[in-house]
């Protein structure tokens, strides 16, 4: 390989020659992929734009000129004023009890141990877990509910710090996904489609926008450290077919936040520089031999992790943070790798100009002893959710910046195996569940749409994961059913070919 491309830096008549006899096929592939290789853009002047709107009611001759103001990228986004410039999607892994700590049901509490209408049920597809159950006894939750806030939103006794801040809270009560088993029903969640291979959210929107900050990647992923649970894989951050800078890259709690960034020992890296500078000749000349669009990919992978050897020890330094926000935080907000320290990282990763941050936790799979699982799920989880909620609100940056919190379904009304006064456990349900989201664009103290009194079936308002999908692409300033790429000659979306913006989420 090195050989030929002395051959064609010595011999540009040759490369002349070849060029000339390029079909119209060949040159137009090798011209858009050259644009393709240009730097993303990114939304310049949103920060100005979006100060410019503070406190003030739009009317539509005042969305059209700040959408003026941007200046909009190779595929003409935004294609309108977004509410949201970045997203911290809270991805609670394994399915959390709606019915234990947000979808509360009174009237189950009259019908413990009795079995689940046929009604209701429907002949609803099962799991394996409780197919081969001869009874479907229902266990009302254990823990006491109550209202909170101006909204009157009402909240489980496991959500005493989340309980503050429902005011600021958009919930979905009526989510549905077409997928019972969790490793589809989270790659569907991630990707919008229930095979591998698909591009990630993070992945559409580093792809659509491009980033903020050159020295960070637009789409970074932190998981919690030492927890069991369902697996989870690269590919629910990954590119999938877009071109490979897209993919999220993943920090890791301890002193090599990135795999590989780290120069080897004895290694000063001062010529690291010169190193990549004659390798992107190479490889230049290699694009312009073969029009493969992943040559320029790779080097502009190669380009960000040389500026993030300096970035990321920066970003990831927590000295800097005050000891009341470790405090609101919480205790393990101290200890890197922790969903609570995640979660403050997340808030400086945002500050530093990153679009997309994905926090996984996992252990939400309560099969069996709920109560129990639960109680420590949220020990772990509900004062930093709501941390970065008030942290987020009083940097004056929820405003245009969107959290999301919720699994990939909710879980059954009736008991997976023994039912008990104070325990039980509850099997997968796809079709009602409830997410939350905060901040840029969504109502505040809202609930969307409701489930019948068992909690199993949606009665009212449905969202579906495309629908969610598409209302998260709308919040970013994005048409979902624009905002395609071609792939082996068909046109992909993140919704696939569905999906509708939920209108009565949004402000």
């Amino acid at each position: 390989m090195c050989h030929n491309h002395d051959n064609l830096k010595s011999n540009n008549k040759d490369l002349q020659e070849v060029e000339k006899q390029m079909n119209r096929r060949n040159f137009l592939t090798k011209t858009s992929m050259g644009l393709g290789a240009i730097a993303l853009g990114s939304l310049l002047n949103a920060e100005n734009a979006f100060a410019s709107i503070k406190g003030k009611k739009l009317d539509a001759s005042d969305s059209d000129n700040l959408l003026k103001s941007y200046n909009k990228n190779r595929l003409g986004l935004p294609h309108h004023l977004p509410k949201a410039t970045r997203i911290v999607y809270l991805f609670q892994s394994g399915g959390p009890s709606q019915l234990d700590m947000w979808d509360y049901k009174p009237k189950l509490k009259s019908m413990f141990g009795q079995e689940l209408p046929d009604s209701v049920r429907q002949g609803q597809r099962l799991t394996a877990m409780s197919a081969e159950q001869t009874t479907f006894p229902m266990a009302p939750s254990v823990f006491n509910f109550k209202q909170h806030g101006k909204s009157g939103i009402w909240a489980s006794e496991l959500l005493p710090h989340t309980s503050e801040v429902v005011d600021d809270l958009c919930f979905i009560k009526s989510m549905q996904t077409d997928q019972i088993n969790h490793d589809p029903a989270i790659t569907f969640m991630q990707t919008g489609n229930q095979l591998p291979g698909r591009p990630s959210i993070g992945s559409w929107l580093s792809y659509g926008f491009g980033s903020d900050n050159n020295n960070l990647p637009t789409f970074i992923t932190l998981i919690t450290k030492n927890m069991g649970g369902q697996p989870l894989y690269s590919r629910l951050w990954g590119n999938g077919f877009l071109p490979t800078e897209h993919q999220g890259v993943q920090f890791r709690s301890g002193k090599d936040p990135v795999l590989y960034l780290s120069n080897p020992e004895n290694y000063d890296g001062n010529d690291r520089r010169k190193m990549l500078d004659y390798l992107g000749q190479l490889n230049s000349l290699q694009y312009d031999a073969y029009g493969d669009p992943e040559i320029n990919a790779r080097m502009a992978q190669y380009e960000m992790a040389f500026r993030m050897q300096t970035s990321v020890p920066d970003v990831t330094d927590m000295s800097d943070e005050p000891d009341y926000i470790f405090d609101m935080y919480g205790d393990d907000s101290r200890d890197p790798g922790t969903y609570a320290a995640n979660c403050l990282m997340a808030r400086k990763l945002l500050e530093k100009g990153v679009k997309f941050v994905q926090l996984y936790h996992q252990g939400w799979d309560q099969h069996v002893g709920c109560p129990g699982g639960l109680k420590n799920q949220n020990k772990l989880t509900d004062q930093a959710n709501a941390a970065l909620i008030k942290d987020l609100k009083q940097r004056g940056m929820l405003e245009d910046t969107l959290v999301v919190w919720g699994g990939e379904f909710g879980r059954t009304v009736y008991s997976q195996g023994e039912l008990t006064e104070t325990n039980y456990g509850r099997d997968h349900h796809p079709k009602a569940f409830t997410m939350w989201m905060a901040g840029a664009g969504v109502k505040p103290g809202h609930v969307h749409g409701q489930t019948d009194d068992f909690g199993y079936n949606v009665v009212k308002d449905p969202v579906h994961v495309h629908d969610f999908h598409a209302t998260l692409m709308h919040l970013c300033g994005v048409d979902h059913e624009r905002l395609v790429f071609k792939h082996q000659g068909r046109r992909y979306r993140l919704t696939d070919v569905h999906g509708n913006v939920v209108k009565d989420l949004l402000t």
